[in-house]
């Protein structure tokens, strides 16, 4: 059977496996985006005020005027050398395409993209050393100095003689075509068709030894580098093509004689900073193979075809639990946290979810399709996931150990939610987990963000973006689950729906397990009280199956709440009762239009 992964996912694991062995081809799509003309651009708007000065008309082709006045192609430099006379005014002429004039940098053109900030932070992560790029301009190396990189930079054939291997530079940019500071850049057809030795050579060598990123790059024009290409031997690393839109014969061509694998892309911008956050998020939040979570899912979902297969499900589930707290043992998760500020704590709560990928993948499905014999191995997972390693630390590190096992609980419920099951849920809730050494506590309850995180929550210092909500823990993890579920839901309003369903179910649940031993109402509310739209549905869902199916409710039957109807009814009106008396609460003083969103 085969597995498909997204490509880019692909290059970002091989990246990050393989640090420094993938350089760049840049092509002048990727500093298009800043309103930085391309050479033949330039080319024609020099014909253009060539034509002004012999008070002429060369539109609407620039160049067949041109060639019909001067019987040849129109060629930069002679273009360059006919409007200034002095290397001076020629490089005044050049800047003024090139570099921002005020107007122009208080519209933010002419500075470095989105896909240039991207490719700078993969460098100084040291997954990219060598870039390509037939650009003049130096928007990349602009980049490169905002993150305090100083990158060698080859334009002329006597600067590749006298430079070091570019094994040995932290960061080398190959300008093919030459910079924009020197007339001798390439751009005509001629001038594309062959290389001085010098940059051959250097080609050759790259496309020898390291893979290969291409962007923005046609391939049309370049009739050297095409060659170039062509010529390079097969290697290790594979070469990817990321274009926009319909990819031309000629790139075709060359992307079938490498074996390339294509990207389409949304543009520059948007694939580079996907690769780099995708790139940056496998070594930093420890995010497994995509590769390992789709075989993983594919197994489960074999397994969970028939209750034959309850060995292997169980086998399966037991195995990606074990890796999973090798990982949380690991130094990566430690109890000490030292000079703890928001960026810290959350890359620790980003790393806890990255570790957590695969089992997460894996609970969503089986939470849509398992039956009750089917939950157990992921019960018995959530217990093994919620002993704490170590009781002393700093408060942070060592409160979070069970933040893997509420996702888990989290995934499952959202699985079951997507589905209608509402009985897997109510033998979720009911499981009992011990947490601290104390008296164990159905998952409902030692499992609950309010009552095990909430001391974290007040201040929320530890949740970048999330200060200023009411709930930082429970909007936390709806973002994370909102990503991850949209295979689910129709849309992102039935997944919010299906969030606060699943947190409305948790607050009943955990106030029916507090009422059996006679203490006062409380109900850990979340965010789905302040959607007063999904409150109000939620209270007239529940209230509709209890009035008219009875003790058929799935509400009952599932017993999250309550065993018989009267039960359920009377917990469900002692949550709208504290969900009013909440409501005149100044900290919930909040309009009923109120939406995060």
């Amino acid at each position: 059977m085969t597995i498909n992964i997204d490509t880019t996912s692909s290059l970002a694991f091989s990246m990050s496996a393989n640090k420094g062995v993938y350089a760049l081809l840049l092509g002048s799509g990727v500093s298009r985006a800043s309103s930085i003309p391309t050479g033949w651009e330039i080319t024609l708007d020099l014909v253009r005020k060539v034509a002004q000065l012999e008070n002429a008309n060369c539109e609407p082709d620039p160049v067949a005027w041109y060639v019909s006045v001067y019987d040849k192609q129109p060629d930069y430099s002679e273009l360059l050398d006919t409007l200034c006379r002095t290397q001076a005014e020629r490089q005044q002429l050049i800047r003024s395409y090139i570099e921002p004039n005020e107007s122009e940098r208080e519209d933010g053109l002419k500075q470095p993209t989105k896909a240039h900030r991207a490719i700078a932070e993969l460098v100084k992560n040291g997954y990219v050393r060598v870039i390509l790029t037939t650009n003049f301009d130096r928007l990349m190396e602009l980049a490169l100095n905002e993150v305090g990189i100083t990158p060698t930079v080859l334009s002329t054939s006597d600067h590749i003689a006298g430079a070091l291997p570019l094994v040995h530079a932290s960061c080398t940019i190959v300008k093919i075509h030459g910079d924009y500071m020197d007339t001798r850049i390439r751009n005509t057809t001629a001038e594309l068709a062959e290389y001085p030795k010098e940059i051959n050579s250097l080609l050759d060598r790259v496309f020898d030894e390291y893979g290969l990123i291409i962007c923005g790059w046609s391939a049309d024009w370049d009739e050297a580098l095409r060659k170039a290409l062509l010529r390079a031997p097969y290697r290790r690393f594979s070469t990817y093509w990321s274009s926009r839109g319909i990819i031309g014969t000629v790139a075709k061509d060359l992307i079938t004689h490498k074996g390339a694998h294509e990207i389409s892309i949304n543009g520059a911008d948007d694939f580079f900073e996907k690769l780099s956050v995708l790139v940056n998020s496998l070594d930093i939040y420890n995010l497994p193979h995509p590769l390992s979570t789709a075989a993983a899912i594919i197994s489960l979902k074999k397994y969970l075809a028939e209750d034959r297969y309850i060995i292997h499900l169980d086998d399966l589930v037991s195995s990606e639990t074990n890796r999973l707290l090798e990982i949380l043992e690991g130094p990566d998760f430690g109890p000490r946290l030292n000079n703890v500020d928001n960026t810290i704590l959350t890359d620790r709560v980003r790393a806890y979810e990255g570790a957590c990928t695969t089992m997460v993948e894996m609970a969503i499905v089986a939470g849509y399709w398992s039956n009750s014999l089917q939950l157990r191995p992921w019960i018995r997972a959530i217990l093994k996931l919620s002993q704490k390693k170590y009781a002393q630390g700093s408060p942070f590190p060592v409160k979070f150990q069970i933040y893997p096992a509420i996702l888990i609980t989290y995934a499952l419920g959202i699985g079951a939610i997507a589905s209608g099951n509402l009985a897997i849920i109510g033998e979720l809730f009911a499981a009992e987990v011990l947490i601290d050494k104390k008296d164990p506590q159905p998952i409902s309850v030692n499992l609950n963000l309010r009552r095990t995180l909430d001391p974290m929550n007040e201040k929320a210092e530890f949740l970048e973006g999330k200060e200023f909500e009411h709930f930082p823990m429970s909007c936390w993890i709806e973002d994370y689950f909102a990503l991850r579920t949209k295979i689910l839901f129709q849309n992102h309003t039935d997944f919010l729906y299906g969030f606060d369903k699943l947190e409305f179910l948790w607050a009943l649940s955990y106030a029916y397990s507090a009422s059996t031993t006679g203490k006062q109402f409380w109900a850990p509310v979340s965010t789905f009280f302040l959607r007063s739209g999904s409150l109000l549905a939620l209270f007239e869902e529940s209230r509709t199956s209890l009035d008219k199916e009875g003790e058929s409710s799935s509400y009952v039957q599932s017993k999250i709440f309550g065993e018989t109807v009267k039960d359920c009814t009377n917990l469900l009106q002692k949550l709208d009762d504290y969900s009013v008396e909440l409501s005149g609460h100044p900290r919930f003083l909040i309009a009923d239009t109120y939406q995060r969103r």
